[in-house]
């Protein structure tokens, strides 16, 4: 005897609810969030997480790191782009998302809860679809947000569940996409955009588990639902692709979690961290101050903030993009090339990576490794000026690293010392 879905009684009782509406927010999903998936990743490879320990907070990726490769400095916006689309758009996912998980609640409480093994695995496939989701759209909103309540670091966690997340999305896909096109096109899209609330009636009954079997009066038309979700993923759009964007927009990137009015002159662009919090002292970057430089062989040089001037000088328009989706326009840069500060410690020619270290005392990410085509590239500079004038404390005085299509982390501000031809701290390449 064949045992069916009962829809539970009680407050699932939408006429909107059913298999087409269903179908049509999932398409949107369907479309974005491979988007989401692949910009994911290619934030991660951003990092180098093969180069260096220090780069990679994420252990024992194992086959999940196959597709990394060395990340290339061209073109230089290309990281800004990518970290734009994955935060906006993940962002402006979040009310289809929640509409979605509106659509489907009456499925969570169908009984019997398991009726088969093969129902057993279909509703095991739903939870990691549904945990998934929340927890790498919260776990991401939060990161943008810099609000790290979460247990533990946010890149093993968002790494391991984007996996986790995808993994299910792609079995729900692979199990529901026949039903999903059935459902599109048993209805005309049209036809329901031109349907007011007095027009609208139930989906047929079917097996989907979705339609009510004893609907209420609509509250709401189909096209009205559709419209107040396309409405809050615009408004969301609105308040944050401003960060990323720049210009004008970025006075309404009111989701931004810094740098919204960084005030004016040369340096008046967005920071994230700033001295205060990476407890930098002011005799930390006073007169005092000294780069220290070791290279082939244990070739060492120390450098004054002079004796940087004296160097060759060079400039390079470059933004600054950081993980969590804001960054700025071009900057004028002005240093000592990378390559340069290499040949002064034994690299003549084809200069390796550099292990930079920062001597800022609070934070994340006072270290980071950069590969050998980041350090070749002409573009790459110990900054020493920005827009014309000096650094200012905020941006990283007296020196600082900048590199084209590089994460904002790895532009290291406050530089003390640079080891060519090392990934860690005392270590070699």
């Amino acid at each position: 005897m064949k045992i069916s879905a009962r829809l539970p009684s009680g407050p699932w009782r939408s006429p909107l609810r059913g298999p087409w509406l269903t179908s049509v927010f999932g398409l949107v999903l369907l479309i974005g969030i491979p988007v989401l998936f692949l910009t994911g990743l290619l934030s991660y490879a951003a990092y180098n997480p093969d180069l260096s320990p220090v780069n990679d907070q994420t252990p024992d990726k194992g086959l999940l790191g196959f597709y990394l490769f060395s990340w290339p400095t061209r073109p230089y916006w290309l990281y800004r782009v990518n970290q734009g689309v994955h935060v906006t758009l993940g962002i402006v996912l979040v009310p289809v998302l929640l509409a979605k998980l509106w659509s489907v609640v009456p499925k969570l409480f169908t009984l019997p809860p398991v009726r088969s093994v093969g129902h057993a695995l279909d509703r095991l496939s739903l939870l990691l679809l549904v945990g998934g989701g929340i927890f790498e759209f919260l776990t991401g909103i939060l990161n943008v947000q810099l609000d790290y309540i979460f247990p533990g670091s946010f890149y093993p966690l968002h790494f391991y569940g984007a996996w986790v997340f995808f993994g299910a999305v792609t079995a729900h896909v692979a199990l529901r996409l026949g039903r999903t096109w059935r459902a599109l096109r048993g209805r005309n899209v049209w036809v329901e955009l031109r349907t007011s609330r007095t027009g609208t009636r139930p989906e047929p009954p079917d097996d989907s588990g979705l339609v009510s079997t004893h609907p209420a009066a609509p509250t709401m038309s189909r096209r009205g639902a559709l419209g107040m979700v396309g409405l809050g993923s615009l408004a969301l759009f609105v308040v944050t692709a401003g960060q990323s964007l720049g210009g004008p927009l970025r006075r309404t990137a009111l989701l931004a979690p810094h740098g919204r009015s960084p005030g004016g002159g040369p340096g008046g662009f967005p920071v994230n961290k700033t001295v205060g919090y990476a407890r930098i002292r002011a005799r930390d970057i006073d007169d005092s101050w000294q780069l220290v430089v070791g290279g082939r062989g244990g070739a060492r040089v120390t450098l004054s903030l002079d004796q940087l001037r004296r160097l060759p000088q060079h400039g390079a328009g470059l933004p600054i993009a950081c993980v969590e989706g804001w960054s700025t326009e071009n900057q004028h840069w002005e240093g000592v090339r990378l390559a340069d500060l290499a040949a002064l410690v034994g690299y003549d020619t084809d200069p390796p990576g550099v292990f930079v270290e920062s001597i800022q005392r609070g934070g994340a990410f006072r270290a980071a490794a950069l590969r050998d085509n980041q350090v070749r590239d002409p573009r790459s500079l110990l900054a020493l000026r920005v827009n014309g004038a000096s650094l200012t404390p905020d941006h990283g005085y007296p020196a600082r690293i900048i590199v084209p299509n590089a994460p904002g982390v790895h532009n290291t501000k406050w530089v003390g010392r640079l080891t060519f031809g090392a990934t860690t701290a005392g270590g070699r390449a």
